[in-house]
C-alpha cells in the first residue's frame, strides 16, 4: 500500500514538473497526500465519466494527461463543469494527479510512445529542452524502411484507438517517407520546427484548417513533404496510458489500470469523401 504523496513523489520524479510548459497546470489537483492508495486509474481525459469510472472500479486516484484546472475558474460549485467531477473525486476519497507536457518531454513519454506506435527507431526530440537536449518536445525518427504514404497512414490507423475522425492525411498517397516527426496532441505550431528536421510526414492531432493549408502549400513548392497524418487527440496520447501504467505499478507496488472509456468528443460522422 503507498500513500498519495508518495505516488506523487514517484510521478514527479518521473516526470519532473519544470519539464511542464510555463502555460501547463501538472501535479496534484485534488485529493489528500495522507490517503491510502492501493487502485489507481489511468486517462486521457479527467471527464465525469472517467470519474464515474475510477469510484465504480474502486480506485483511490485517478492519474490523467489533461489537467481539469488548466485554466482559471472562479466556483468549483457542482453544477458546473469543473465543479462535478471535483465533487464527484471529494465525495468518493478519489484522488486526481495530472502529467501533461511534462510527460510529453521525457524519454518514454507520451510523444516516445506516440513514435514506438508508429513504428520509429531511435528517436530524438523534435524540440530539445534548451538545457536537457535528451529531452523535449516531440519525436523524430526513422522506419525501418520506406513506405508509401497510404500504407504508413494505414499503419498508424492500426496502431491507435478508433475515434470517428479516423486518421485523416494530407499528400500524395503514393509518396513514399521514412523520416517521420510525431507529436502527441495539438501539433499545428510546430511546422517551422518539421521542416527543419527534414521529415518526410508529420503526424500529430488538431490540425487547424489555416496552419494545415499553409503547410502544404509549402510544401508543394518543395517536393511535397513533409505530408501530414492528423490524429484525433484523444487517440494521439492514449498510447502512452499503458506504459505509464506499467511503470507505477511496478515502482509503487498499486494497482493500476488503463481506462476503457473513449473520452474523444465526436460520437458520430457523416458523409465525407474517401481518398
Amino acid at each position: 500500500m503507498a500513500t498519495v504523496r508518495e505516488i506523487v513523489d514517484i510521478l514527479d520524479r518521473r516526470y519532473p514538473p519544470h519539464l511542464a510548459e510555463d502555460w501547463d497546470r501538472v501535479g496534484l489537483s485534488v485529493g489528500d497526500p495522507k490517503a491510502d492508495v492501493t487502485r489507481i486509474l489511468f486517462a486521457v481525459d479527467p471527464v465525469m465519466a472517467v470519474a464515474d469510472e475510477a469510484i465504480s472500479m474502486g480506485a483511490q486516484m485517478v492519474v490523467s494527461i489533461h489537467p481539469l484546472l488548466l485554466r482559471g475558474v472562479h466556483s468549483v460549485a457542482a453544477d458546473t463543469t469543473k465543479g462535478a467531477v471535483v465533487h464527484r473525486l471529494i465525495g468518493a476519497s478519489v484522488a486526481l494527479y495530472t502529467a501533461h507536457t511534462n510527460a510529453d518531454a521525457v524519454l518514454g513519454g507520451v510523444a516516445e510512445a506516440l513514435a514506438v506506435a508508429v513504428g520509429l527507431q531511435e528517436s530524438t526530440p523534435l524540440i530539445p529542452h534548451p538545457e536537457e537536449p535528451t529531452l523535449g518536445i516531440g519525436r523524430v525518427g526513422r522506419l525501418p524502411k520506406a513506405l508509401p504514404l497510404g500504407d504508413f497512414a494505414q499503419a498508424v490507423s492500426d496502431a491507435i484507438p478508433a475515434t470517428v475522425q479516423g486518421v485523416r492525411v494530407a499528400g500524395d498517397l503514393a509518396l513514399q517517407i521514412q523520416k517521420v516527426a510525431v507529436l502527441a496532441g495539438s501539433g499545428d505550431k510546430f511546422f517551422d520546427a518539421v521542416r527543419a528536421s527534414g521529415a518526410d510526414v508529420y503526424v500529430t492531432a488538431d490540425l487547424r484548417h489555416h496552419p494545415a493549408s499553409e503547410a502544404r502549400e509549402h510544401a508543394l513548392l518543395g517536393d511535397g513533404r513533409p505530408a501530414l497524418v492528423d490524429l484525433s487527440h484523444f487517440a494521439s496520447e492514449w498510447v502512452w496510458l499503458r506504459t505509464a501504467a506499467e511503470e507505477l505499478a511496478a515502482a509503487a507496488g498499486v494497482e493500476t489500470i488503463v481506462s476503457t472509456i473513449r473520452t474523444d468528443p465526436w460520437t458520430a460522422r457523416f458523409g465525407g469523401i474517401d481518398n
